[in-house]
């Protein structure tokens, strides 16, 4: 592997850069985002990066595309949200393979036993085991009546496909599915205010609920701490509450932007100098708002390599999937053989 990656790197016309993006190491039973690693498989894809010799830091790869200067090929490491797990698990792994990460963090969530408004809504919708047949709710501009017929009760069997879904990717297996999607799509641009009214609807709706496990819980400010002050890691800005940016006001953006890179470095002492742009989403306006709130360099979740003629402000990631480290491997390979 490790003379592979060097001769795919040597034979590009240009110096190019790779960075991962991860969300999750950890074990678990439903994935429907596509977002989680185990910790076994996130150790097969280290091993493979080590053979590499090319994993640099995020802020010094950011520095060189500040600089125009990104002279030879790179790989840095990146994590969104800030679940407990990426101290927990992916942090002692992280170490054992000397690989530095970033890891982007939505501020409001930490120290919260709360779990991210995505996540409880799917506890609610698609692991609830006996919900009523009907629901109606108005969210903005849009009215939802739905009725769950036979789902309305989750027997195993529904729970599995449930569970097997992948909403990236394929089209609701199950009435509960379809709900959970149209719910998720209506939620997402909202301000977190509005969001939360509407969760406690649905929760009121649902019925009893049980507690945030602890796998969905997010990261504390001592663990936070703990890694900003380690030679390996630093903390970048995922904003205050996860806001799809381009659904909002400049001022929204940048109120938002700030305030995420405030309390995170309240909580380190640090300068945060990166962001990342919840699901990726951005338009003009938020490329200024990150200019205009002296961020070094910000990120997208679209799939391209970086290059010297990169925007800083909209740099590119690629999203590491649960595989085992000769998956990983071919994916490397076809990434890295792109042209840009």
């Amino acid at each position: 592997m490790k003379n592979l990656l060097r001769h795919i790197f040597r034979n590009g016309k240009e110096p190019k850069a790779l960075v991962l993006m991860y969300h999750r190491v950890v074990e678990t039973d439903t994935d429907i985002w596509d977002i989680a690693v185990s910790p076994s498989n996130f150790e097969q894809q280290l091993q493979i990066l080590q053979e590499s010799d090319n994993v640099i830091s995020l802020a010094e790869l950011a520095k060189k595309v500040v600089q125009r200067n990104i002279n030879k090929n790179y790989i840095a490491i990146t994590f969104d949200d800030g679940y407990s797990d990426n101290y927990i698990s992916a942090k002692p792994l992280l170490e054992k393979y000397d690989m530095p990460a970033t890891f982007f963090i939505t501020s409001s969530n930490v120290d919260k036993d709360d779990a991210f408004w995505w996540d409880e809504l799917e506890l609610l919708i698609l692991h609830s085991k006996h919900l009523p047949s009907s629901f109606f709710m108005a969210i903005g501009e849009d009215s939802i009546e739905f009725d769950l017929l036979e789902d309305a009760q989750l027997t195993d069997e529904q729970s599995k496909v449930n569970a097997a879904w992948k909403a990236c990717d394929e089209a609701p297996p199950s009435r509960r599915c379809a709900l959970f999607l149209r719910l998720w799509q209506c939620l997402k641009p909202l301000p977190q205010e509005e969001q939360q009214q509407h969760l406690v609807k649905i929760r009121n709706w649902a019925g009893a609920v049980d507690p945030t496990p602890e796998a969905l819980k997010s990261i504390t400010a001592e663990q936070l701490k703990i890694m900003s002050n380690h030679k390996l890691f630093d903390i970048g800005a995922h904003t205050l509450s996860h806001p799809a940016l381009a659904s909002h006001s400049l001022g929204y953006q940048k109120q938002e932007i700030l305030g995420s890179k405030s309390d995170l470095h309240a909580i380190t002492g640090r300068e945060i100098s990166l962001l990342a742009y919840p699901y990726g989403n951005y338009n003009a306006e938020t490329l200024k708002a990150a200019a205009e709130t002296n961020f070094e360099a910000a990120f997208t979740t679209e799939e391209k390599l970086v290059t010297n003629k990169s925007n800083r402000y909209a740099l590119a990631r690629y999203q590491v999937k649960n595989w085992t480290g000769s998956e990983f491997n071919g994916y490397l390979q076809q990434w890295l053989s792109k042209s840009k």
